[in-house]
């Protein structure tokens, strides 16, 4: 399996994420203002959890594609895989926290598996496990070394000016989601769709 690094995904993180800005921006508005709508919700959660597998792929992404009718053909699916997820992670959590920040980790991949891929739930979740092995400490770290950067600048900005500190911050919230999102593009572009044997059984 392909080995990540911290900086490489930070990196292609940002620039996915900023060259996606405006239609994720839309995108989590139009979520947002519809999530309390029965039925519909289901598949615009599904939608948005899809987006980084189009930005992966380097399609042009429509704000409106949540909406798409299709994503509601897998809600079944979602449930079963989301069911057992959080299941995993509950009891991961329940031993000291760490093993279900782990466990999160190791299964992230698995409703792009689902869905792009058409691999049933238990499988998805088995396979995104197998292909994280050796990338969940540099996920973590990419994630988390860039949310406290955000969070130092601020500090920074801070000393500088309460305005200033209050304006970076603004701006952060509408660049922290999609340079998120960004970094899941990449993580799935680099370890699934330019690795042919993604889906391959260890041998041992």
């Amino acid at each position: 399996m392909n080995k990540l690094s911290v900086s490489d995904i930070i990196k292609n993180g940002i620039e996915i994420g900023l060259k996606n800005f405006i239609p994720l921006i839309l995108a989590t508005i139009l979520y947002v203002l519809t999530i309390w709508i029965p039925y519909l919700n289901v598949g615009t959660t599904i939608g948005m959890s899809m987006l980084p597998v189009e930005m992966a792929k380097g399609k042009t992404i429509s704000p409106t594609s949540i909406f798409d009718a299709k994503n509601r053909k897998y809600m079944g699916e979602f449930f079963i895989l989301m069911g057992l997820m959080m299941m995993a992670i509950y009891f991961g959590f329940a031993f000291l926290i760490i093993p279900g920040i782990v466990i999160s980790i190791a299964f992230s991949l698995g409703i792009y598996l689902l869905i792009d891929k058409e691999v049933h739930p238990l499988k998805a979740l088995s396979l995104s496990n197998k292909i994280m092995y050796d990338n969940k400490l540099s996920v973590f770290l990419s994630s988390f070394l860039f949310i406290i950067s955000i969070y130092i600048i601020g500090i920074i900005f801070g000393f500088i000016s309460q305005y200033l500190a209050g304006f970076f911050m603004f701006l952060a919230i509408f660049l922290i989601i999609p340079i998120m999102q960004g970094m899941k593009a990449y993580i799935y572009k680099s370890l699934v769709l330019d690795n042919e044997n993604w889906n391959k059984e260890d041998s041992n």
